[in-house]
């Protein structure tokens, strides 16, 4: 068992600590049995799935960046009637919070995969990968229109008896309109960042990494962005945030904590250490304690906004943490997305 200083729920779901492993980045985590510490995660996230198996792109898949990568899987999966048959048998052993990551095509799709897994038994919940085009309405993605979004949440709502999390992409002008939209239509939490949109290039052969050109950027080279992102739903929405975007330690936890998330998740860290969730929740609660910190939701949502002089965090260390709301600078609103002030202003 994990240090009660971590213990916390989501979604009315007990977990050990708020420290996740993200869907893609886990396979179905029965590949994971005898590398990690079970004890130290809040739970896992599957990787996606479809109402029919699917084969995924050609490869090249994965091209490495310099702090980070770009995937181009395709969302490669067994279907979920394979997964309920083959897959959550074994994942109901493993003794921690499991959530099915799901997506389609159209709404229809994400209604018929809710109700194959609902009939299941041995899930925590259910996450929303919207990052999908709706080929009924002409491609545009349910992750960038507000209304579209809205309709989702609302069918996968209607027959979910699970919690659902709907997970967020950053590919947008403004996240806000579309967390709100996804909280008003009954979402249980939100998750985010989804991959940031990207291309390699090989310069020599005049060709792109990757065998289906574009690719999801994900890792550290992300995780100002994802900051950014999280902060910002935090501020419009009353449900919980969870952070994910190149997450590799402790404090890289609890860096998304004090922006507003109340649980995170550890994506691509788990390529180079499979232990790396667990080794995170162990971080991060030494970091808690030497901070002087009886629970991690002392620190949750604790970001002071204000500009940083040394005579401020002097006076923040003096009163400790206080659960303080984020005052927002002059001329931004998370509404509207970026401030128009600039550097240059």
């Amino acid at each position: 068992m994990a240090s009660p200083r971590l213990e916390t729920t989501l979604c009315g779901i007990r977990l050990a600590s708020p420290v996740l492993a993200a869907s893609g980045t886990f396979g179905y985590g029965v590949e994971f049995e005898g590398l990690v510490d079970w004890r130290w995660l809040g739970g896992f996230i599957v990787k996606g799935l479809s109402r029919q198996p699917m084969a995924g792109n050609p490869p090249p898949r994965i091209y490495e960046t310099a702090s980070g990568m770009i995937n181009s899987i395709g969302l490669q999966n067994i279907g979920v009637r394979a997964f309920v048959g083959d897959k959550l048998p074994r994942i109901r052993k493993l003794g921690v919070a499991v959530f099915a990551n799901i997506f389609g095509y159209s709404i229809e799709d994400y209604v018929e995969v809710l109700r194959v897994l609902d009939d299941a038994e041995g899930l925590a919940g259910y996450e929303l990968n919207v990052s999908c085009p709706n080929t009924t309405a002409g491609g545009i993605y349910f992750s960038s229109d507000p209304a579209l979004l809205a309709r989702l949440v609302a069918a996968a709502r209607a027959v979910a008896r699970r919690p659902l999390i709907v997970k967020l992409s950053p590919n947008v002008a403004s996240i806000a309109p579309l967390a709100k939209a996804a909280e008003e239509s009954g979402a249980d939490a939100v998750s985010l960042i989804n991959t940031v949109i990207a291309l390699a290039v090989d310069a020599r052969r005049r060709r792109p990494r990757l065998g289906a050109g574009f690719g999801g950027l994900s890792g550290p080279a992300i995780k100002p962005i994802a900051l950014r992102f999280v902060w910002e739903a935090a501020q419009v929405v009353t449900i919980p945030v969870i952070g994910i975007g190149g997450i590799a330690t402790g404090e890289d936890a609890a860096e998304f904590l004090v922006a507003g998330a109340h649980a995170v998740q550890v994506g691509t860290a788990n390529f180079w250490d499979p232990e790396a969730a667990a080794r995170i929740a162990r971080q991060l609660d030494r970091f808690l304690a030497e901070q002087g910190l009886r629970h991690v939701s002392d620190i949750v949502g604790t970001l002071r906004m204000e500009p940083n002089t040394h005579d401020q965090e002097d006076r923040h260390h003096r009163e400790g943490p206080g659960g303080h709301r984020a005052v927002l600078p002059s001329g931004y609103s998370p509404r509207n997305g970026l401030s128009e002030r600039t550097d240059s202003d």
